[in-house]
């Protein structure tokens, strides 16, 4: 797995139009929290019972990357994404990156995200649906 922070990731994404953007992320973050443009939804867990099960995760990404092809994951802050990214790597996914500081980025001081860092707050493009 390799590291890209939003503004590496954005380019990167923008250089190679084959690459797939895998939003980890809850399907209510995805959906009321906002998302970057062209993100596919694909929960590394979510409710009600969040548990994670790696194979479907894995079973659900094959279905939307091509083989060979780059996949960046991007969470709220970049943890579940690097875990996500673990499981993809384990099963044979070769060009994994991991955007980190997610789409909020780190809490700041008062237990706020967006202020410091991650894919919105860098301005990049992002949608609500």
């Amino acid at each position: 797995m390799k590291p890209l922070h939003p503004p590496a990731a954005h380019a990167f994404l923008q250089a190679n139009p084959r690459a797939v953007l895998i939003d980890c992320r809850s399907e209510i973050e995805f959906y009321f929290v906002g998302h970057p443009i062209g993100a596919h939804h694909v929960a590394w867990s979510d409710g009600p019972d969040w548990s994670i099960d790696a194979d479907s995760f894995v079973a659900q990404v094959r279905a939307l990357a091509s083989e060979g092809c780059a996949v960046l994951l991007i969470c709220r802050s970049g943890n579940r994404s690097a875990d996500a990214a673990v499981a993809l790597e384990r099963a044979g996914f070769g060009n994994v990156y991991n955007v980190v500081h997610g789409f909020e980025g780190e809490l700041d001081a008062n237990n706020h995200r967006g202020t410091l860092s991650g894919w919105r707050h860098d301005g990049l493009p992002w949608e609500q649906s």
